[in-house]
């Protein structure tokens, strides 16, 4: 008996002690965690001096745990204007920064400041700091290419296939480094940031769309220098009612006809011709008043643009004056309008100095907005353009013989006719070459003298003679039927 008493006693001693030692182990206080430690590499040089973009690197230690990020911050004193910036604390991952330093004044002491943050979200309570000086950064400049100041533009209230808005191209330099954003704002818009330096600015930007807009740009260079005086313009935008029918510009300088109707047809002859056949007096002389504003045009569902005298295009004075404005008739193409163009050389006078016959390249108005792809010229001598035959709706026409009868070198007929041989789709050829039975250039008989395209949005007819030369009946007839065609 008293050996079983003696083993007992020491075992309840050995499993109390365990339960005093164990709680003691649970309650004390764990161990204080270790803030992390940040050393900068040696580079930049501490006190050098440097252009306002610098690279800086780093690394963090943590004894006890595990580096989560870093945080990282400058402050800047201005040598000159006596004043200092402190930037807030950045936080990142990464180990080393390119960073642009404020540099505003000619020189400019910076201090820079990294810190280590570890698992436990204690920060470096001693940041490891590099300092040196930046010398003073040039603004980056910007400058709008298109549109001009002032400069008017058709504006309807959605975009279409032709019609994506108003086209704002521009550039920016940096005198010290590169340019990395641009940005662009109408009136008192948000600026919109980006890298394009072309963009189509939709109806939505502007309220009302009639009216006046300014359009702002501005840039931003690899030092975060905005440019603080960018670039603006002001834009009139003219929403078209069309709510009239017909407007005839009157491009014809009757003082360039043949040798010696020069001296004999006026203004008002041609004025008059054009009035009787169209059935309109809603006339705009070019020659007096030049091109018609925007919101001039875009009251008129169609637009008959004629320039029936000849030109040598001996220079570009002597050119007709249509593919000088061929930005306006694009414009109003685009939302909606119609053509009916004609005249004397009329498709050589978009290619003037270029031998004919001519292949117009796609982005050509020729190309683009007439689907003419080539076009060609018969000579001045001979010259033996009678008429032209009409093709589906349209009837033939005849050159009136007698107002060219003692014309030089034409005896009663026409001649620098300008043809069609290959067109592209959704085109109807409506007039074909007719010349004298014993031509010498029959190679253009039945050759394309007229055509007309079918467009989703705009109509267009393009005539490579001049119709003041056609006999009146005829022309009479061909404006009805021409008309007729664009649903008037």
């Amino acid at each position: 008996m008293k050996v079983t008493v003696k083993l007992k006693i020491p075992l309840l001693f050995l499993v109390f002690f365990v339960f005093i030692y164990t709680c003691e182990r649970e309650t004390s206080p764990a161990n204080p965690n270790i803030p992390p430690n940040t050393l900068l590499a040696n580079i930049p040089v501490e006190d050098d001096t440097l252009f306002a973009l610098v690279s800086l690197y780093w690394d963090g230690e943590d004894y006890d745990g595990c580096i989560a990020g870093y945080e990282y911050r400058y402050i800047t004193h201005h040598i000159f204007n006596g004043d200092s910036i402190v930037q807030p604390w950045t936080a990142t991952d990464e180990t080393s920064v390119i960073l642009p330093f404020e540099s505003s004044d000619v020189l400019n002491y910076q201090i820079f400041q990294v810190r280590s943050v570890d698992n436990m979200d204690d920060v470096d309570p001693t940041p490891d700091e590099r300092r040196f000086y930046t010398v003073q950064t040039i603004f980056p400049e910007t400058e709008i290419l298109v549109p001009k100041n002032n400069q008017q533009f058709f504006v309807i209230e959605q975009t279409t296939d032709w019609w994506e808005g108003v086209q704002l191209t521009f550039t920016a330099s940096d005198k010290d480094g590169e340019v990395v954003e641009y940005a662009w704002a109408v009136n008192n818009g948000d600026w919109h940031w980006g890298l394009d330096t072309t963009v189509m600015i939709t109806p939505d930007y502007f309220e009302p769309l009639d009216g006046d807009h300014i359009i702002k740009v501005t840039s931003r260079d690899n030092t975060n220098l905005v440019d603080p005086f960018g670039d603006s313009i002001t834009v009139k935008l003219v929403k078209p009612t069309f709510d009239k029918n017909i407007l005839i510009i009157d491009e014809t300088i009757e003082s360039k006809f043949p040798i010696p109707l020069n001296t004999y047809y006026k203004d008002a002859d041609v004025d008059s011709f054009y009035a009787r056949i169209f059935k309109t007096n809603n006339e705009w002389d070019f020659e007096k008043k030049g091109m018609p504003p925007k919101d001039i045009l875009g009251r008129y569902k169609l637009i008959v643009w004629h320039a029936d005298n000849l030109c040598s295009f001996s220079s570009e004075a002597d050119n007709h004056k249509l593919s000088k404005h061929i930005g306006d008739v694009i414009d109003y193409l685009n939302v909606g309008g119609n053509l009916i163009m004609g005249g004397w050389r009329i498709l050589k006078s978009f290619a003037y100095a270029e031998p004919f016959p001519k292949t117009f390249q796609e982005g050509s108005f020729i190309h683009d907005y007439l689907h003419i792809l080539e076009a060609d010229e018969t000579p001045l001598v001979p010259s033996d353009f009678v008429g032209a035959e009409g093709k589906g709706m349209f009837s033939d026409i005849k050159v009136d013989s007698t107002k060219l009868a003692w014309a030089f070198p034409f005896s009663g007929k026409l001649a620098q006719i300008n043809t069609m041989p290959r067109r592209a789709g959704f085109t109807d050829v409506i007039f074909r070459y007719i010349c004298s039975e014993n031509s010498q250039l029959g190679i253009y008989r039945s050759s394309a003298v007229g055509l007309r395209y079918y467009g989703t949005v705009f109509n267009a007819i393009v005539l490579g003679f001049p119709m003041y030369f056609i006999e009146e009946d005829d022309a009479q007839t061909m404006a009805a039927e021409m008309l007729q065609s664009l649903g008037y």
